[in-house]
């Protein structure tokens, strides 16, 4: 659950922070107070998308911060440690949002990317927005509310389906590639040919270009080589010169280690030296008799370094990737040289992979027929409790036909499936599309239903509704409040609310205003205790003046959710 929320300078909040208790926390003040900027704060939090607009006016940063108490095996736990977040039964999210837009997050003060804590801040919290109430509106949105509700039994399959999908989408990609205009193709085996053979004529080695460029630096550099090494000789080995001098030394030292055997190793060593000198002196003389002196042998390797260079220009900057090149069009030119057979191969193996997505299709297809009647079910059973107990919910399913031509058309990424939501809630009234019959209120009302079902299916540990009793009164609403106070049973929920009904069911009540002071405008939340929820019901009930009888509402209506807590 989430213990605490910390705010600063977001929107028009200067500086809040807010403790959460378990069960059913109601968020309640006047339009514009900033109810829905706190619950802003928190989808920020997990990951929604930030904007330097959020930053109040005339700070550089916006600042979030959340303590979540968690089960040690929880997902977004195990998800952390699998990241290298030191975790247990606490996870801190972290959020700042510079004026210049940009975000930095972090999870127990690990920077993480905002993709991470999306990811983790989502298992944690299930925000339902007002616009979520649109989705219920929008049929292509229908198969995601299946598809979450049956998660568990389509995962495995699921990811089959996937993972032959993008296959058979690769394969249709390349028969696309090799069905392109006939003039097209010829333009690009001829310019294939031409590349290939420029390159095939060059006969290029792999590392030619570095033995070329240090046999052009010695050819360049000859006379000067030849110079310094006859220096070198001639100092070694001419007359009277370093190894004649060594000789001597040697030749004293031998004389001498007769005289004294301590002087022996001495010897040794002059003369082990002498003859390394002398071995060094015959290898400089080998390497003068070796130096050319050939300016047609430089000319020619300058004339192969342009030609190679010429080519790198156009295919590589290095022959191994000019000769990789070469390996590439080869294939591509055999590919469209043989069109026709690698055309045939690909159908061939394209036929082969729609045939085992056909299966996996059907699977998808048969688990959320199964899944709809256990939903249809649920939802019924939730609607009874919400005063719709004559309304008639359907989920239909049409699947794309898989005949004999195995098109791939017929495929998307998630099936073949195209779900809607159907209802009818008057008695013989025949089903209709949901999006053209239901009104603000059912549609509340169907939301929460399907809420209060998926709640005990996606792990999270908190629920938020932002003003989800919209476009009800009366006994649908106190119907509403028993149904949000039912889901708190299970996971803490937060709500922002405009009915009493369900105000009076909040095990923590928080009032959020707003006041102005130095010509600026702050947001405060006050946690309301006994007297001070009767006074709050009380204006949420009147509207405008709150009386004695007002008042003598609100204690009925406390007293009332009382009793049901406690039944």
């Amino acid at each position: 659950m989430l213990i605490e929320l910390s705010v600063r300078h977001f929107a028009i909040i200067e500086e809040l922070t807010i403790p959460f208790e378990s069960g059913l926390t109601v968020l309640t003040g006047e339009t514009g107070a900033g109810k829905s900027i706190i619950i802003d704060a928190i989808g920020l939090l997990l990951g929604g998308r930030g904007s330097a607009e959020f930053v109040r006016h005339g700070e550089t940063r916006a600042e979030i911060e959340g303590l979540f108490a968690v089960d040690a095996k929880h997902q977004a736990v195990l998800k952390a440690v699998e990241l290298g977040i030191e975790a247990n039964e606490e996870l801190i999210l972290r959020r700042e949002i510079t004026s210049q837009g940009k975000s930095i997050c972090r999870i127990n003060g690990k920077l993480v990317t905002l993709g991470i804590l999306r990811e983790i801040g989502q298992s944690l919290v299930d925000v339902h927005g007002q616009h979520e109430h649109q989705s219920l509106m929008q049929p292509d949105k229908h198969l995601r509310f299946l598809d979450q509700y049956a998660t568990n039994k389509l995962k495995s399959t699921f990811q089959e389906y996937r993972e032959l999908y993008e296959r058979a989408q690769k394969i249709n990609k390349q028969i696309s590639a090799l069905s392109e205009n006939e003039q097209e193709t010829a333009q690009r085996i001829d310019l294939l040919r031409y590349q290939l053979e420029e390159i095939e004529k060059a006969e290029l080695k792999p590392k030619e270009d570095d033995q070329l460029e240090e046999d052009r630096k010695r050819l360049a550099n000859s006379e000067k080589l030849y110079t310094l090494l006859r220096d070198s000789y001639e100092r070694l080995y001419g007359d009277g010169q370093a190894l004649d001098a060594m000789n001597d030394s040697a030749a004293n030292l031998e004389t001498a280690s007769d005289l004294d055997a301590n002087l022996k190793s001495l010897h040794e060593s002059v003369s082990s030296s002498y003859y390394m000198m002398e071995e060094a002196a015959f290898s400089i003389r080998e390497q003068m008799e070796q130096i050319e002196f050939d300016p047609d042998r430089l000319e020619l390797i300058e004339n192969r370094l342009a030609e190679i260079q010429q080519l790198k220009r156009k295919y590589g900057t290095t022959v191994e990737e000019i000769l990789e090149y070469a390996s590439r069009i080869e294939e591509e030119l055999d590919t469209k040289l043989n069109k026709d057979d690698r055309l045939h191969s690909l159908h061939q193996e394209l036929d082969g992979v729609l045939l085992d997505l056909t299966v996996e299709a059907k699977a998808l297809t048969t688990i959320r027929k199964k899944a709809a009647l256990e939903l249809t079910e649920a939802i019924h059973k939730q609607l009874r409790a919400l005063y719709m107990e004559k309304t008639i919910f359907e989920i239909n399913i049409q699947s794309s036909s898989l005949d004999e031509s195995k098109r791939m058309a017929a495929f998307s990424a998630n099936g073949v499936d195209q779900v809607e939501f159907f209802i009818s809630t008057n008695p013989g009234e025949p089903v209709k599309p949901l999006a053209k019959v239901a009104s603000g209120g059912e549609i509340s009302r169907i939301m929460l239903a399907i809420k209060s079902i998926f709640s005990t299916h996606q792990g999270v540990t908190s629920v938020i509704f932002d003003e989800v009793d919209t476009g009800v009164s009366g006994r649908v609403a106190q119907a509403i409040a028993e149904k949000i106070y039912t889901i708190a049973s299970g996971s803490q929920v937060l709500v922002i609310t405009h009915l009493p009904q369900v105000a009076a069911m909040a095990d923590q009540h928080l009032y959020i205003s707003k006041h102005e002071s130095k010509d600026r405008v702050s947001t405060s939340v006050t946690g309301l205790k006994e007297k001070s929820k009767v006074e709050e019901l009380a204006r949420m009930i009147s509207g405008v003046e709150v009386t004695e009888l007002t008042k003598q509402h609100a204690h009925e209506l406390l007293d009332l959710a009382s009793q049901h807590k406690h039944a």
